[in-house]
């Protein structure tokens, strides 16, 4: 007998993506869906499939995840975006690791493949994109650095081939607006926890990751899309880092108006 298994899925404003991914999760023996409270379709949809349909404030990508996997009934946890979805492949391949050695594991890896702009992503930094999402629950748990979350789990770890499919960007104004945001909470991340800016990070850090993504991973062999994507990382490498610098500036604007005498104090006596 396979241990039993809740899917858990963050979801907010997902109407064009929730649907198929919960139906690829119909396998599983409880689904439970954190939603944001959703201002289109995406609640009404997710009850067609699983009455575990909690709405909760945003904590954050990974304290939203963290918040639903505490939720699940089941010894297994399987952690799911709304824009992803467990290929069927995936789904044997899960179901018959557990019956053969769900005991000797703590976790499993398996790739996730992107869908972008009509064909799937082969190469460069987003494939094979391997991540932990299935793992047992009291010993895992999401960690990492706003926005980028990952599952941290205690005990063994096995690879499995078959992947998660990602639709990660309906369009490249979507790829834009997605890079913009996450190099926003990602400069304020870093201002926060005390990194700095240098004037080298913009110089080279782009470059490299321009020349890693599409050079040394062979994005070039996903031919122009894979230019776009290479391009875009980059690009967005630059815009974090100056970013980081726009919040330093701001701080030391700040600090120089707080230090500045208030009007008709004498000197040195401002607060």
């Amino acid at each position: 007998m396979r241990p039993l298994i809740s899917a858990c899925v963050t979801a907010g404003n997902e109407e064009r993506n929730i649907a198929r991914c919960l139906e690829s999760l119909r396998w599983c023996d409880e689904i439970v869906v954190v939603d944001s409270f959703s201002r289109d379709g995406t609640v009404e949809i997710c009850r067609r499939y699983t009455d575990r349909v909690v709405q909760h404030e945003w904590l954050g990508y990974i304290g939203q995840k963290n918040h639903a996997i505490g939720l699940a009934s089941h010894s297994w946890v399987l952690v799911l975006d709304a824009d992803e979805e467990v290929s069927p492949g995936l789904r044997d391949e899960i179901l018959a690791a557990l019956e053969a050695d769900g005991n000797d594991y703590g976790g499993y890896l398996f790739p996730r493949q992107v869908h972008y702009l009509g064909r799937w992503i082969r190469h460069g930094e987003w494939y094979p994109d391997v991540k932990l999402r299935l793992f047992r629950r009291e010993l895992g748990r999401a960690e990492g650095r706003e926005p980028h979350d990952h599952i941290v789990v205690r005990g063994r770890i096995r690879r499995l081939e078959h992947p998660i499919h990602h639709y990660t960007y309906d369009d490249l104004r979507d790829h834009v607006e997605t890079m913009n945001r996450f190099s926003s909470i990602t400069a304020r991340e870093q201002f926060r926890e005390g990194r700095r800016f240098h004037w080298t990070d913009i110089l080279f850090r782009p470059l490299w990751r321009f020349l890693k993504a599409y050079v040394f991973k062979r994005g070039f062999l996903d031919g122009r899309r894979g230019l776009l994507i290479a391009s875009i990382s980059a690009f967005g490498v630059m815009v974090k880092f100056a970013k980081l610098w726009e919040q330093e500036v701001a701080e030391r604007s700040r600090t120089r108006g707080a230090k500045a005498p208030a009007e008709g104090d004498p000197p040195g006596q401002g607060d």
